[in-house]
């Protein structure tokens, strides 16, 4: 039970680091669009920016986080635990 609480614990910390990162990058764009003035976009504008990009990114990445702490809670059996924990050591 150890390792299980120590995986969702760990993966609980990364997803919230993940959820500030995606907080900033949206506080950044919605100012950014604010600031820049508006003209004609080129072609390579109008596709995804670096920052959308960084947001897709990682609301996908905390969705991959998310299902890995409910994997965890419901799939992982004492017995993976265990070869976890012994893997780890």
């Amino acid at each position: 039970m150890a390792a299980r609480r120590q995986i969702v614990s760990e993966t609980t910390a990364t997803r919230e680091r993940a959820e500030a990162l995606l907080r900033s990058l949206l506080d950044y764009k919605q100012r950014s669009e604010k600031s820049l003035p508006r003209k004609k976009a080129s072609p390579v504008e109008a596709s995804k920016t670096a920052l959308d990009s960084a947001i897709a990114s990682t609301q996908r990445m905390i969705e991959a986080l998310n299902r890995v702490i409910v994997q965890t809670n419901r799939d992982l059996t004492d017995e993976d635990l265990e070869m976890l924990e012994e893997v780890g050591s």
